[in-house]
């Protein structure tokens, strides 16, 4: 699956960035499609997280989909509100 198979590449950002954040008072600079694109990352890997939760709680499907879709909201609404950026305009990054 595409989840084992990134597992090992997103640890390596993740030891990066806890090593980076020890040793910088920086802020690291993030292109907009650098955000983007970690945005993404964590959209998919909260989302996988609800599926899992939601199948060992056995909601049905179509409650999962309205969950997806609030969460999606969610997640618009915190980036837009601490960052300017509209999740929904993401595709002038490309």
């Amino acid at each position: 699956m595409i989840g084992e198979k990134l597992s090992p590449i997103l640890i390596e950002i993740e030891k990066s960035l806890w090593e980076f954040e020890s040793n910088s008072q920086n802020p690291p600079e993030y292109t907009k499609e650098g955000f983007r694109a970690a945005t993404k990352i964590f959209m998919s890997a909260i989302m996988d997280g609800m599926w899992n939760e939601q199948e060992k709680l056995e909601i049905p499907l179509a409650l999962r989909e309205k969950e997806a879709e609030m969460l999606g909201y969610k997640i618009r609404a915190l980036v837009l509100e601490h960052t300017g950026l509209d999740t929904h305009k993401f595709e002038d990054f490309l």
